[in-house]
């Protein structure tokens, strides 16, 4: 007789406040329209079969069967099957509670990942979404287990690291900042400006933002600045008094004093050197 016996050695794990949504099983047949969308708590974005591209904003990434996508709340998003390649087939589990982070990250941010234990994963899905079809006794417990299962093989294979949502709705907030910054740049902004715009506190606000893109928001704001001012510089016969007032310098001499402060030479030294380049 052979024999093999395996001890456990507990470890505390901290609690995961997640909790089950919902799920759902899709298959894109042509007729359903892709269009952008959000929601206030995470998905998880499972491909059972076929082939397609999952869309941001401002990215666009291929997904293939056995593929798994995280995305955070309040992230703009749409699937899409590749015409003559197989349709998509997938399942989605809606949870509020966490989202995830990568190890050493501040933000949220969708994750990518495509399991070696393929079948695995697939059966978990398999399972909730069975046990929230039929509704018998204790499913809701047996699924809360099954997707803390879920998560703790998304957390030890792809080393992320489950936050509570409350972190993500300041996360949502710190997006709001930055995406109008980005586009609001050339505008007169004060820290007043970006708390109407949020309702939070000024010096929370800050600090969120600070914690989030490593930056205060004014030192984004003018960095923003000074990245569109560097592409003008380099493209166009504008002056350097235009490209201050394009890109929301107060003046000439604060945009020069800036621009040195982070770029070691002028704004017109800078424009030569890429001339003779």
């Amino acid at each position: 007789m052979s024999h093999r016996h395996y001890s456990i050695n507990a470890k505390d794990i901290p609690k995961m406040n997640s909790r089950l949504l919902s799920i759902s099983l899709s298959k894109d047949e042509g007729d359903w329209k892709s269009v952008f969308h959000t929601h206030h708590f995470t998905e998880i974005f499972y491909v059972l079969n076929g082939n397609g591209n999952f869309r941001f904003r401002n990215d666009i990434q291929p997904i293939k069967t056995g593929d798994l996508v995280i995305i955070p709340p309040y992230l703009e998003h749409t699937e899409q099957s590749i015409p003559g390649m197989p349709p998509l087939e997938y399942y989605i589990i809606g949870l509020d509670g966490i989202a995830f982070q990568a190890n050493g990250s501040t933000a949220t941010a969708q994750i990518f990942c495509n399991f070696e234990q393929r079948m695995l994963i697939a059966d978990l899905f398999a399972q909730i979404y069975y046990e929230v079809k039929a509704k018998q006794y204790g499913a809701d417990m047996i699924c809360q287990n099954l997707l803390e299962i879920l998560i703790l093989r998304i957390v030890r294979s792809q080393h992320v690291v489950p936050v509570p949502i409350n972190s993500v709705r300041t996360t949502k907030e710190c997006v709001q900042i930055k995406e109008y910054l980005d586009t609001n740049y050339a505008e007169h902004i004060t820290l007043e400006t970006l708390t109407s715009l949020t309702h939070m506190n000024k010096y929370y606000m800050a600090h969120s933002f600070t914690k989030f893109t490593g930056m205060s928001p004014i030192q984004y704001l003018n960095r923003r600045r000074l990245e569109t001012a560097c592409q003008l510089l380099r493209d166009t016969d504008f002056s350097v008094s235009d490209i201050s007032s394009q890109t929301g310098f107060s003046s000439q001499s604060y945009f020069t004093q800036t621009f040195r402060k982070v770029y070691g030479i002028t704004p017109i030294k800078y424009r030569q050197s890429h001339a003779e380049k």
